[in-house]
């Protein structure tokens, strides 16, 4: 029986052709890790409700099978003896000579048969010269290191035994590419220990649909509970070239494996150009045309259709045991979803979060063009304009590469860029993917970089949070390390102050007990921009210019609120995303009135106040009639969050609440619009920043589940200083004895009434003592600036 296997697995080992489900994780040096894990997933996921196009692999054996008939070995060595991979006209030269030698060679007769007759198989379940991708798959491309992916060809829309046979021969051919010879060199292999499998896959008919790629884990942060899914009209080579800028959507794994509906960030984008075949009997079997403005108006895949596809990732992660990179396409004749490949994550799964690294610019400049980031790094040199690849020997070391989009033949001059900027792409193109990898500031998607920066400025290369910018000059940053192996937590729980959801997923690393003031004044200023009294009302606006501003804003949109809910659901639900399952304390929005007249049409619906700061905001505009309806947004938004997305973790605060009456109102309009304290673990607080707060503090209790103190306003409110104000700025400090006996008493009574008591202001982040103080007094939570939490939780373990 042992004689009958091993002879069974020698001769599959000497297979030239073998079927999908066939194949397993485990034949990776016969077949590639990308046909393998094609196998894989024929195999075993597909069960599991992961639809893969069915195909057949071209062993790795059958290439080297080749080679040897051929006699080519020594012909290639030969033609590469003495390859200089620094000089790029050596390397062109030396690159098109070897694949001249393997195209010229022709195949065996054996695997031009079996290449045939599987080919015919393929056409009796898909039909006559139904369509491929002929995709190449190197044995060497499970090695962690994501510049080896893509280094040889693919091609799609072939049609035809001939075509067929052509692609493939080419796609042997491309193991000597350029970018292949120049990366095996550095890495001193062999070039003959490679081998190349090539892999035919039945086509999805995405040309007439979408497609996109997607990641089990956030690309720029590693955060794992989150799924990236970029999606864009056609074919998927322009998201992975780079070639558009895709929309985004990121999904909760957590909770969408409860059953809730995790979308916590969608967003638009520009998707300028649309692959499709081309008609028969064209050079090349796919073409690229502008997508039409309508198009590019919407989303190219439904809500449902993302949260499909997100399960799907987290079925393929669970059976790799591993975050994951897939690509999905949509057919647009059946409306089906399919995976197309997937592979292992090389970056961010590799990453050491012992070590917490800190980017600071300690210049601004004038921003020549803004992108999407890609991590949170800067760098600075001298721009280089290169919009060819055959011009990459240009460059130099250290400049900074400013292009119009990369791909693997850019590789070698990626190795010694300070920062890469691009026109095009979105964050998983090639640009992006290999920058993560190098640990280079890049940022993509820039739409006029190579026109506006000119070759040879000094540039400053700045991943800031969700905006990339890249600055005139040679600014000046610093890096900080930070190691947390042996970090000690104090005795009192240790929470953040946070508004920015973008930088949500990278802080959460840091260590912490939750967010103690999640702000929502961000959101709705940085990503709805508009008053909300404006969008409800749009309709009968007067102002056209007006309208016009709101629908470019809005153009997914008819029902314009729904924005505003949307928007903000979404920046509320990636904080508490990213701390879940910790308490998020979401804090409603508490805007003074100039500046929610600073918003997209708000000066038609705010007073003139000659004291904004103890006027008309927080608890008080809720319950009024003239801002009851934008409120209720807000309501919505929250129980968006709660009940659709399924994170109960956040919890709401209520703002500048001057009386127990003023509290009872709000909890009512709340309960009106769905958010009633207590139901499904609802809890709801109350800042404490007005001295009444604490005077009535028992009252207080008996509505609110607990308190956060606002240090700030309770200062200078007790003390009677305009915060603002530097005439008697000298007078404002919140280690003054009347503040800490207010927050003495309030910690007392709120304890007495077992109500959970924090503080949020800014006091803690400032000054070790008053923290000291705090800890003495036995506060249940101290919320810090991200940025003061490390040192303040060293002094306090101290």
């Amino acid at each position: 029986m042992f004689k009958n296997l091993l002879h069974k697995f020698s001769k599959r080992n000497k297979a030239l052709v073998l079927w999908f489900n066939e194949l397993g994780i485990g034949d990776v040096g016969l077949v590639g890790g990308k046909n393998a894990s094609l196998g894989e997933m024929v195999q075993h996921l597909g069960k599991k409700g992961v639809p893969v196009p069915n195909g057949f692999a071209i062993t790795a054996y059958a290439y080297h099978d080749m080679l040897e008939k051929a006699g080519l070995k020594d012909d290639i060595r030969r033609a590469m003896a003495g390859v200089n991979v620094k000089n790029m006209a050596n390397l062109k030269a030396v690159g098109e000579k070897v694949r001249k030698i393997v195209l010229d060679s022709p195949f065996p007769e054996e695997l031009t048969t079996l290449i045939t007759q599987s080919y015919e198989k393929m056409e009796n379940l898909y039909g006559k010269n139904c369509d491929v991708a002929v995709r190449s798959s190197a044995t060497a491309e499970d090695l962690p290191d994501a510049s080896f992916a893509g280094q040889q060809e693919t091609y799609l829309n072939i049609r035809g035994r001939e075509a067929l046979l052509h692609a493939c021969h080419k796609c042997f051919a491309s193991l000597f590419t350029d970018r292949a010879i120049f990366y095996r060199e550095n890495k001193h292999f062999d070039h003959f220990a490679v081998g190349l499998s090539i892999g035919v896959q039945k086509m999805v008919r995405s040309d007439m649909a979408c497609s996109g790629v997607m990641f089990s884990i956030d690309t720029e942060t590693g955060f794992k509970n989150a799924v990236l899914i970029n999606a864009s009209y056609g074919l998927g080579e322009n998201i992975v070239q780079g070639a558009v800028n895709p929309d985004e959507f990121y999904v909760f794994k957590p909770t969408l494996k409860q059953g809730f509906n995790p979308i916590l960030r969608k967003a638009l984008g520009e998707k300028q150009l649309t692959m499709t075949y081309s008609k028969p009997g064209s050079v090349s079997p796919v073409k690229n045309g502008p997508t039409t403005p309508e198009k590019r108006k919407k989303f190219c895949i439904t809500d449902e259709e993302v949260l499909t596809l997100a399960s799907w990732a987290m079925v393929i992660e669970d059976h790799y045991q591993k975050p994951m990179d897939m690509e999905w396409a949509k057919d647009g004749k059946t409306g089906e979803l399919f995976i197309v490949q997937a592979r292992p994550e090389t970056v961010q799964s590799r990453r050491d979060y012992s070590v917490l690294e800190e980017y600071h610019l300690h210049q601004k400049g004038k921003v020549l063009v803004s992108g999407s980031p890609v991590g949170s790094k800067i760098g600075a040199g001298k721009a280089q304009i290169i919009l060819s690849a055959k011009d990459i020997g240009k460059f130099q070391k250290g400049d900074v590469l400013i292009t119009e989009m990369t791909d693997p033949d850019w590789v070698p001059i990626m190795k010694i860029a300070s920062a890469i900027v691009t026109n095009r792409g979105g964050r998983t193109c090639h640009a992006a993917i290999v920058s993560r990898e190098l640990g280079i500031p890049c940022i993509v998607g820039t739409n006029n970089g190579t026109k506006v920066i000119k070759p040879g400025q000094a540039v400053t290369v700045s991943c800031e949070g969700n905006i990339g910018n890249v600055y005139d000059g040679i600014l000046k940053f610093s890096l900080k390390k930070i190691s947390l192996k042996n970090l000690k937590k104090p005795k009192v729980k240790i929470m953040m102050n946070l508004g920015n959801p973008d930088i949500a997923f990278e802080t959460s690393m840091i260590p912490n007990d939750g967010v103690g003031l999640a702000r929502m004044e961000f959101i709705i200023n940085e990503y709805i921009r508009i008053h909300p009294m404006a969008l409800l009302h749009f309709k009968t606006l007067s102002d056209p210019a007006l309208k016009a501003k709101i629908d470019k804003l809005t153009p997914t949109y008819q029902d314009k609120a729904q924005f505003f809910i949307d928007k903000l659901a979404q920046g509320v639900a990636t904080i508490g995303a990213a701390f879940y399952p910790k308490d998020v304390i979401v804090r409603l929005s508490d805007f003074k009135t100039n500046e929610y007249a600073n918003l997209i049409g708000g000066k038609a619906y705010e007073p003139v106040e000659s004291n904004p700061m103890i006027g008309w905001r927080g608890a008080s505009r809720y319950y009024d009639p003239k801002y009851r309806d934008a409120f209720a947004l807000e309501c919505k938004a929250l129980k968006k969050v709660r009940d659709e997305m399924g994170l109960k973790n956040v919890k709401v605060m209520v703002p500048f609440c001057r009386t127990v009456e003023e509290g009872k109102k709000v909890l009512a309009e709340m309960k009106k619009n769905g958010l009633r304290r207590g139901e499904n673990g609802l809890e709801v607080y109350v800042m404490c920043e007005i001295p009444n707060n604490v005077i009535l503090g028992e009252e207080f209790c008996k509505i609110f589940d607990g308190f956060s103190i606002g240090s700030n306003d309770l200062t200078q409110l007790t003390l009677g200083v305009d915060r603002d104000s530097e005439l008697v700025a000298h007078v404002y400090d919140e280690r003054n004895e009347g503040v800490k006996t207010l927050i003495r008493w309030i910690i007392h009574i709120a304890h007495k009434r077992h109500r959970k008591v924090g503080i949020c202001g800014q006091a803690p982040s400032d000054y070790m003592d008053f923290a000291e103080f705090l800890l003495k007094e036995k506060i249940d939570s101290i919320s810090l600036n991200p940025d003061t939490v490390i040192k303040t939780m060293v002094d306090l373990a101290k």
